[in-house]
């Protein structure tokens, strides 16, 4: 577990328990132990197991977990995920905390392999974006990738990403490519660059212009996308994004593009219901 990690777990002890949880240590005795499960109440796929590992090491080390269904496994209403034993108190105080966590996690990759599944039979993989919870990024991309899904970039450093704005603030498609080509030789970085197109003529003054890894077909129709993947001809990575819904995804990855992205595989998405109840 890194650093940031272990910092971003005790915020959320802080922000749930403050200066103590009253209602547990008000009525359970500090030596008291039991056992509580993990237990799925909805059909889905399971995510954040190991994430539920290192919230209860970080609360108490003492805590036992035995796991029997793990990350990315299919589950269904009645199972047992996993078992954790030791003091009461601190199964009481975890209890919140770790389901927040799971349950969001889980109904990420419960939507990711909805449309994973869509897209099966073709070359096209479908990819997250930078539409996240506030201090959950790495965990909701991480239940992309459980779900099967791919992360794009990160953040806004691990990838050049030049989208229509920056585009029209620096003057154009050729402006906006070579002032980004010469940033990373100026700065000694290496990054690929991505870039968003609205039209056939910003893709012919892409083509013109070269020295990019990805172009972005932004709310392309379909018919739009399949003469845009002509053109580009393997050139470049391509990537449609706008508005695709699980209804048009297959009529997208049909064209041919590499990547679909999709925002709702994070920002809307509806958490896996789960419950943790003493044995």
């Amino acid at each position: 577990m890194t650093k940031d990690f272990q910092q971003l777990i005790q915020l959320w002890f802080a922000e749930d328990i403050g200066d103590g949880d009253h209602s547990t240590l008000s009525c359970i005795p500090a030596a008291a132990v039991g056992k509580s499960q993990l237990i799925i109440k909805e059909n889905g796929v399971l995510a954040g197991v190991e994430v539920a590992r290192e919230i209860f090491k970080a609360f108490d080390p003492s805590l036992q977990m035995t796991t029997f269904i793990h990350d990315g496994a299919d589950v269904k209403v009645g199972e047992v995920a996993f078992v954790v034993e030791g003091k009461i108190q601190s199964l009481l105080q975890t209890e919140r905390l770790m389901l927040n966590i799971m349950q969001r996690m889980s109904g990420v990759a419960t939507r990711t392999r909805e449309y994973v599944k869509m897209l099966e039979g073709t070359k096209t993989r479908v990819l997250d974006t930078r539409k996240t919870t506030p201090g959950l990024r790495l965990l909701e991309k991480e239940a992309v990738k459980i779900g099967g899904g791919v992360n794009h970039r990160i953040g806004l450093y691990d990838m050049i990403m030049l989208k229509d704005n920056h585009v029209d603030f620096a003057g154009g498609i050729d402006k906006a490519i070579l002032r980004a080509q010469d940033y990373l030789k100026e700065n000694g970085k290496d990054l690929k660059i991505e870039i968003e197109v609205r039209n056939f003529d910003e893709l012919a003054q892409v083509m013109a212009v070269g020295g990019v890894h990805r172009i972005m077909l932004d709310n392309f129709t379909p018919e739009n996308t399949r003469k845009a993947v002509e053109i580009i001809d393997g050139k470049y990575e391509t990537e449609s994004s706008g508005g695709i819904t699980l209804a048009t995804l297959r009529k997208y990855a049909e064209c041919g593009v590499d990547y679909i992205s999709v925002g709702a595989l994070t920002h809307s998405v509806k958490s896996l219901d789960l419950s943790f109840k003493a044995v």
